[in-house]
């Protein structure tokens, strides 16, 4: 068996955490020699942070974010030279724009204010997209950073704005409580780079046999939660671990996360389409307006790769 390691990692709260729900419920980071630490983090500054000094081993982020703070264009300065890679391809996310009941199309945007986690990362580059095709430009609205889902989500369900842009399994929830879906991402962006597992690179290479130890038991955990078998299960074990999506929504949240256009990726990959999106959203809507350098400047997926070839335990 192998040594016992400790590993800490830092992701947004979400369903699409579920194959790590999974994996921990069966005791397989158990069995894997590996004692985890999985906390969630309530914004993407927070957790780059955390991630950036070391505080935290692995980071399930958006692909942008990887990429913002590579090039130094994050929400934040950190203290450290940046040396962050995606190792796997986790979500293929779409991101829908949730209102209040009473906005009935885009025109009702005007002057109002929209939450998002912060008004420089990928998600917001998206809203912003959105908006545009739908003919709003950026001064016809204000935005408010408030921080990860769960916090924008409250902030219009409490009135505090006028909407917001949500992943699963808040637009499910957004839903079941009257409020009103306006759009979704994948109206305006097909193929787009949602989420990833991420490794500050001289960590990584330093704990080769760890790092590839995770991704192997994510991927047990990712089998697990694709199996048509276990579906029932899996609903109820993401429920057990949000307990705030109500058994209404848990279908449609499942349904969502389980669609390769909408939620997981099967096969960790990292689509060049996606990431490419990402990439120009940046160079469109970032601070210096630049072109970045290739997908695979910010990738590594070689530790993935090595496990895929593996196959599942």
């Amino acid at each position: 068996m192998s040594e016992r390691k400790s590993l800490s990692v830092i992701a947004f709260p979400g369903a699409p955490n579920l194959p790590v729900f999974a994996a921990m419920a069966h005791g397989w980071f158990e069995a894997a020699g590996i004692d985890l630490r999985f906390e969630t983090t309530p914004s993407s500054v927070h957790q780059f942070e955390q991630f950036g000094v070391g505080n935290f081993d692995i980071a399930f982020t958006a692909f942008d974010n990887v990429v913002a703070y590579q090039e130094g264009q994050g929400a934040v300065e950190l203290d450290s030279a940046p040396d962050f890679r995606a190792i796997l391809g986790a979500t293929q996310i779409e991101l829908s724009l949730v209102v209040q009941p009473d906005i009935t199309s885009v025109d009702d945007l005007r002057g109002r204010s929209l939450a998002l986690d912060a008004v420089g990362t990928g998600f917001a580059f998206v809203l912003y997209g959105m908006l545009e095709a739908m003919g709003l430009s950026q001064s016809d609205y204000t935005v408010v950073p408030v921080g990860a889902t769960p916090a924008r989500w409250a902030s219009v369900r409490d009135g505090m704005h006028a909407g917001t842009i949500t992943i699963e399994p808040f637009t499910s929830i957004a839903r079941a409580a009257g409020f009103t879906v306006l759009a979704r991402s994948g109206e305006t962006y097909p193929t787009y780079q949602g989420g990833v597992i991420a490794v500050r690179d001289r960590w990584a290479r330093q704990h080769v046999d760890l790092t590839e130890r995770f991704l192997r038991v994510y991927r047990q955990g990712l089998a697990w939660v694709l199996d048509a078998a276990n579906l029932e299960a899996a609903k109820a074990l993401l429920v057990e671990r949000m307990p705030e999506i109500k058994p209404q929504a848990a279908t449609a949240v499942m349904s969502s996360l389980l669609s390769p256009r909408s939620g997981l990726t099967p096969d960790g990959g990292i689509g060049s389409a996606g990431a490419e999106q990402v990439l120009a959203l940046r160079t469109r809507y970032g601070p210096e307006g630049r072109s970045l350098a290739p997908v695979a400047r910010y990738c590594d997926m070689s530790y993935w790769k090595r496990v895929a070839a593996e196959g599942v335990a």
